[in-house]
């Protein structure tokens, strides 16, 4: 059994855990769980030796690339529907929605998972 973890309350400004709510919805975490992470990634960062403006300037790049995937699925998305439903634009739409709401993580996870349980099983015997 593993101990009980203890927790302190702290006060963030209300962007910040606005930003962590937003974030956290696709990936199924908690604000709290949310910021955690962010701050276990924070300290990852400066154990490699990057500098904020380095960090910063990666992140500007995420953050562009995540804004470009969102125009293409909108465009996808306001695109006419007279494709057949296994036509490459449908599946491209299908992906694109599934990748925005993370249920295609969610799916991905799932496979990988029950994967490793069968290679699990199969060393086992």
């Amino acid at each position: 059994m593993t101990p009980a973890k203890s927790f302190s309350s702290v006060k963030l400004p209300e962007f910040l855990v606005q930003q962590a709510r937003d974030a956290a919805q696709p990936l199924r975490r908690s604000a709290a769980g949310q910021i955690e992470y962010w701050v276990t990634l924070g300290r990852i960062v400066e154990h490699a030796g990057l500098t904020a403006q380095e960090a910063r300037e990666a992140i500007e790049r995420y953050e562009a690339g995540a804004r470009e995937a969102r125009e293409a699925r909108m465009k996808l998305e306001a695109a006419p529907v007279d494709a057949a439903p296994d036509s490459l634009e449908a599946v491209k739409r299908r992906m694109l929605a599934a990748n925005a709401d993370g249920s295609l993580q969610t799916h991905i996870r799932s496979i990988v998972s029950g994967n490793r349980h069968k290679a699990e099983r199969r060393k086992a015997a």
